[in-house]
């Protein structure tokens, strides 16, 4: 490649490990349909007068070949599968840990962080900024980052954020400033998502869609990282817009309005052909946008790690930004096995397809998802 990391700016700091966490159940679109079809059928039977009156209408069953169509999913990973299978419950059924126990999302989280401090070569003492960056956090207080910072041993500060599926870029972003202005050495970035959990799998436009997952990665200054392999982060662009198509008004502020706390806004809601439509010009733009700003073509790109949100999405984005059919390792994508994961998608993507590339090769990882957000990030290989 003539463009070499020598001759490009960059902020000198580098992914030195990732790691991943998959949860211990999975659930195959055959089990997921055959459960919905059975709540289709109870809900039918039980409202038959209300849908022969005209006065409701009858819930339609699900296919695999639907939801294949629609979305590339075959399979997810949850933390429960007995309750979202059972058509009585149709939801993950975790049982709530008293306050002196690990929390579930902290579990998550610091199984992938010790996965990816031991590619960075590192332990957890050399960490001192913890951030938690995903779509939904347990609890509002104390802190997701600062129970996982006790878990693991970390020093420094620690906090959460959360910018829905771009949240894993942003929080890069986040760390990688907090590295360059020297209020860091190393840190961890940690998206664990419990998507199964605000996922309304009653729906049948959207029950299929989210898995569980935790990724995490770390990031330090290139001239003290020791990692067998690692990524150089040349440069970041961070986009918002706001938009109601993609939305979950749960929250604290729902039991001052008991008439509708369990109303059906309370869960995962998209207006799904909007999002589509709006969404691919808009990131494809961004991407483009950052390369011109950084004198970087499209063909100059040996891989993009998008956000795993729907393969006909994924691929048009990709189409756009390299101006023609990506190949299946130009744009790797892990819906197949992962689902969309929310934050973690586009760093299962990166953790899984990165290996092949050569020092100096060039790569973007993006998410995007609701507000709309998105973040992009430029990457080059080190080692």
């Amino acid at each position: 490649m003539a463009d070499t990391a020598e001759s490009r700016k960059s902020t000198g700091i580098v992914i030195a490990g990732t790691g991943l966490f998959v949860p211990p159940f999975s659930i195959s679109n055959t089990e997921l349909v055959a459960a919905y079809n059975q709540y289709v059928a109870f809900y039918n039977q039980a409202h038959q007068a209300d849908i022969l009156a005209g006065s409701l209408v009858a819930l339609e069953e699900s296919s695999a070949p639907f939801i294949e169509k629609a979305s590339g999913i075959e399979h997810r990973y949850v933390m429960d599968k007995a309750g979202i299978l059972n058509p009585q419950v149709m939801h993950p059924l975790l049982v709530e840990r008293s306050d002196d126990v690990l929390s579930v999302q902290a579990e998550m989280a610091v199984k992938s962080a010790l996965d990816a401090l031991v590619q960075a070569g590192k332990t957890a003492s050399d960490v001192d900024l913890l951030i938690v960056a995903c779509l939904n956090l347990q609890r509002a207080y104390p802190a997701m980052s600062i129970e996982i910072q006790q878990a693991l041993g970390t020093g420094g500060y620690a906090f959460d954020m959360n910018v829905a599926c771009s949240s894993a870029t942003f929080g890069i972003k986040a760390a990688v400033d907090a590295l360059s202005n020297g209020s860091a050495k190393t840190a961890l970035v940690i998206n664990p998502e419990i998507c199964s959990a605000h996922l309304e799998w009653k729906d049948r436009d959207c029950h299929f869609i989210f898995g569980d997952v935790s990724t995490a990665l770390v990031l330090e200054k290139k001239e003290t990282c020791h990692a067998k392999e690692s990524f150089e982060i040349i440069s970041s662009r961070l986009k918002t817009s706001f938009s109601n198509n993609i939305r979950n008004n749960f929250g604290f502020l729902n039991r001052c309005s008991p008439e509708t706390r369990f109303a059906r806004d309370k869960t995962f809601k998209q207006n799904g052909r909007k999002v589509f439509k709006e969404v691919v010009p808009w990131v494809s733009e961004l991407i483009l946008a950052h390369l011109a700003s950084e004198g970087v073509s499209a063909d100059q790109l040996r891989r993009l790690w998008l956000h795993q949100a729907n393969i006909n999405m994924n691929d048009l984005i990709a189409k756009k930004v390299l101006g023609r059919e990506p190949s299946n390792l130009e744009a790797p994508n892990i819906l197949k096995e992962f689902a969309n994961t929310s934050s973690a998608g586009s760093m299962i993507a990166f953790h899984q397809y990165r290996h092949d590339l050569a020092g100096g090769d060039l790569g973007i990882i993006c998410s995007f998802g609701a507000g709309y957000s998105a973040g992009s990030l430029l990457v080059q290989k080190v080692c």
